[in-house]
C-alpha cells in the first residue's frame, strides 16, 4: 500500500477556482493537512467556458489552452507545498482530476475530454502526477462519472443512519449510502452551472453569492414545468452530464416562446430546478436519514433552505459536520483516487457508473529521478 502524504487537485465545472488539498493517507485514515483555492484568470475561464459551450476552436488553440492549465495547475500545487514548506519528496503523489471541457457518456462512440498536461505538472513539481481517471471506466462501458461516490463511501458510510451525500457543483450528482446495499450515485442534472452561466451573461458575476439575485425573483411556475420536462431528466441511472448539455444555450432554448422574464426572476426559477430536480431523486431513491451537501452549492443559503423545505424529515447539513469541508470534498477524493492507483487497487464502483468491472483508473506520470550529468553517446 502507497501510504504516505497526497495532494488533490480538482477544477470543477463552476470554473470558480483550482482546488488543491494536502492529505495523509493509509489503508485506515484520510487526514487533511491544508487547503487553498488558486484563483482562474478570468480570460481562462472564458475560454473553458467557450470550448464547454461548442464553441469552435482550432488544434493549435486546444493544445494551448492543455497546455495553459497544465501550468496553472503546477502553479496553484507549487503555492501549497511553499505555503506549508514541503519539498517533492514529502509528497508521495498528485491526483490531478483536469478540467472536463467534454464528457459524452451516451452515443456509438462514448467519451470524455479532461485538459491540463499533467507533464507540466510533474515537471514542475518534481512530484509523481495520477491524472485521466476517468476513461478506463468509460473503456469498461461505464459513465466515467461520477467516481467521487467511493470516495464518500469510504469516509462517509454509517453502520446504521441511511445517508446520502450531495456534491453541488456546476452538476449535482448524488451517492447512495444505505445500509446493507450496494453504493449507488448518479448526476441529477444541474447544480450551480445554469445559476452560474445564467448571472454572468446578465451582471458579469461568477455566481450569485448569498443568492442576492434569486432572492429578488419569483419562481416562474410554467418556465420551471419546461424545463423540468427535459428529458435528460427521466433518463435512469447509472447518467452524468456536464456544461456541453445544461448550458446558456440550454436556458435560450427554454426561454423561447416565452414572455420576457425578469432576470431575478429566471434566477429564483432555476435555482429552484436544482433544488427540485435534486429532492425529486432523492426521494425516487427511497430517501435517506441525512442529507450531507457539499460544493459550492452548500454556501448558497436559498438552494440549502429549498432543499430542506423539499426534503422533510430529512436532516440537510453540510459535510463540515462529518469532519470533512464541503468546498475541499473532490480534491480530496482525487488525492485517495491516485493512492488507490499507486496501490494497485480499483477507484470506480461499477454499481454507481455501470461499468462492467472494477478497475484500477487513473494514468501515471512518474517522477523523473535524478539521472545524473547529462551524457552524450
Amino acid at each position: 500500500m502507497k501510504s504516505g502524504r497526497y495532494i488533490g487537485v480538482m477544477s470543477g465545472t463552476s470554473l470558480d477556482g483550482i482546488d488543491v488539498v494536502l492529505a495523509a493517507i493509509c489503508p485506515e485514515m484520510v487526514a487533511q493537512q491544508a487547503s487553498y483555492t488558486h484563483p482562474i484568470p478570468r480570460p481562462l475561464r472564458q475560454a473553458i467556458l467557450d470550448v464547454c459551450q461548442g464553441q469552435p476552436l482550432t488544434l493549435s488553440q486546444l493544445v494551448q489552452l492543455d497546455t495553459r492549465l497544465g501550468r496553472l495547475f503546477a502553479e496553484a500545487v507549487l503555492t501549497l507545498m511553499q505555503r506549508e514548506g514541503l519539498e517533492a519528496s514529502d509528497v508521495t503523489a498528485i491526483g490531478c482530476h483536469g478540467q472536463t471541457v467534454w464528457h459524452e457518456p451516451r452515443g456509438p462512440a462514448p467519451g470524455t475530454l479532461q485538459i491540463g498536461d499533467n507533464n507540466h505538472l510533474a515537471a514542475a513539481t518534481g512530484v509523481t502526477v495520477v491524472g485521466d481517471f476517468r476513461r478506463r471506466d468509460m473503456a469498461l462501458g461505464g459513465q466515467g462519472a461520477p467516481l467521487v461516490p467511493a470516495f464518500h463511501h469510504a469516509l462517509l458510510m454509517h453502520p446504521q443512519e441511511r445517508r446520502m451525500v450531495l456534491n453541488i457543483g456546476g452538476i449535482a450528482n448524488l451517492s447512495l449510502l444505505i445500509p446493507h446495499q450496494p453504493v449507488r450515485g448518479y448526476d441529477t442534472g444541474p447544480g450551480n452551472m445554469l445559476m452560474d452561466a445564467w448571472v454572468w451573461r446578465q451582471c458579469g458575476e461568477p455566481f450569485d453569492r448569498d443568492a442576492m439575485l434569486a432572492r429578488r425573483g419569483q419562481v416562474v411556475p410554467a418556465l420551471l414545468q419546461k424545463m423540468r420536462a427535459d428529458p435528460w431528466f427521466a433518463l435512469p441511472a447509472p447518467k452524468s452530464t456536464g456544461r456541453e448539455y445544461f448550458n446558456y444555450g440550454w436556458i435560450e432554448a427554454q426561454l423561447s416562446a416565452q414572455p420576457a422574464r425578469r432576470p431575478e426572476d429566471v434566477q429564483a426559477t432555476l435555482l429552484e430546478l436544482t433544488a427540485s430536480s435534486i429532492a425529486d431523486q432523492v426521494l425516487l431513491s427511497g430517501g435517506c436519514d441525512r442529507l450531507l451537501v457539499c460544493g459550492g452549492g452548500a454556501r448558497n443559503p436559498l438552494l440549502m433552505q429549498r432543499l430542506a423545505a423539499q426534503l422533510s424529515g430529512t436532516a440537510v447539513e453540510t459535510t463540515d459536520s462529518a469532519g470533512i469541508r464541503g468546498d475541499d470534498m473532490e480534491a480530496l477524493a482525487f488525492a485517495w483516487l491516485a493512492y488507490r492507483t499507486l496501490s494497485g487497487l480499483p477507484g470506480n464502483l461499477p454499481s454507481v457508473t455501470g461499468a462492467s468491472a472494477a478497475s484500477i483508473i487513473g494514468a501515471i506520470f512518474p517522477a523523473s529521478p535524478d539521472f545524473g550529468p547529462a551524457t552524450t553517446a
